[in-house]
């Protein structure tokens, strides 16, 4: 798909981004972090074909800088300047709308002028004045419920991003180095009025449990998906990675890309099944 024309989903990066297909489930996959131009095409192109054979909205995810790592010595990324620059390059070459994470309030505008959702990371989820950046923008804002708030306590971050976000669930600390995921609790989370995405793969995450990084179970995310459908999550959102082994951030809870293209159809027809039945 490198050189081909832009898809109807690569819109101009203006005002807020709507859902080609808002009555279905929506994807927001990629890799955790910018690693290079050539994996970010790799990757995008994939789901971008993934995308247009399902009819379905995939965002394309990738992170130019992670901020919050285990480890001083950790791969974070290439910075904004370059990170932003190969997500412009992904739009281009497979018109896929684009997801990034800011963590200071500068960045708010600077990721607006790239990319179609804003999300703020879950360690900051209480963070005021990145909110009230992130909103000011007029872009969709990606809240993660940190893995320390309730559900009900997440009414707090969205007055403060506004009218335009998502709330996305990725587990709750459960003693040291373990989350779960509280199913009942996306009933509070559809409270709010807002579209619910359930992180699968950060969901599987062992944090700070690996060697100077966190660790995962991959295996366990398409179960938990699954899970998450059957109380209504609207969206998914997956790590994936075409060697997620040897990727530089989050590779045990990543899923391989080919196993994600793969098992996405079905996880697609769960969705319209268990919709059909509400």
């Amino acid at each position: 798909m490198r050189g081909a024309k832009r898809s109807p989903a690569g819109r101009p990066v203006t005002g807020c981004w709507k859902p080609r297909f808002p009555e279905r489930l929506f994807i927001i996959a990629g890799p955790c972090v910018v690693e290079s131009l050539d994996l970010c095409l790799r990757v995008g192109e994939r789901l971008a074909a993934l995308a247009e054979r399902n009819r379905i909205d995939i965002i394309f995810k990738a992170s130019f800088d992670k901020a919050n790592r285990t480890s001083r010595d950790a791969f974070r990324g290439p910075g904004p300047q370059e990170g932003l620059r190969v997500l412009e390059q992904v739009r281009k070459a497979t018109g896929l709308p684009l997801l990034t994470d800011i963590h200071e309030s500068v960045q708010a505008e600077q990721a607006a002028s790239v990319v179609d959702v804003i999300q703020i990371p879950a360690f900051l989820c209480r963070q005021t004045d990145l909110l009230l950046a992130a909103g000011r923008t007029g872009k969709v804002v990606n809240i993660k419920k940190g893995q320390f708030l309730s559900p009900a306590e997440m009414r707090y971050p969205i007055e403060k991003a506004g009218k335009n976000c998502w709330i996305t669930e990725r587990g709750t600390f459960f003693g040291y180095n373990r989350l779960v995921v509280d199913f009942a609790g996306f009933a509070t989370l559809h409270s709010f009025g807002k579209p619910v995405v359930f992180d699968a793969t950060h969901s599987v995450q062992i944090p700070g449990g690996g060697k100077d990084c966190s660790s995962g179970n991959r295996t366990l995310a398409l179960p938990l998906a699954k899970a998450a459908l059957a109380v209504g999550a609207d969206g998914l959102f997956f790590e994936v990675h075409p060697d997620p082994d040897h990727a530089l951030c989050d590779g045990p809870n990543m899923l391989r890309l080919a196993d994600f293209e793969r098992e996405a159809p079905k996880l697609l027809a769960l969705g319209r099944f268990l919709r059909k039945k509400r």
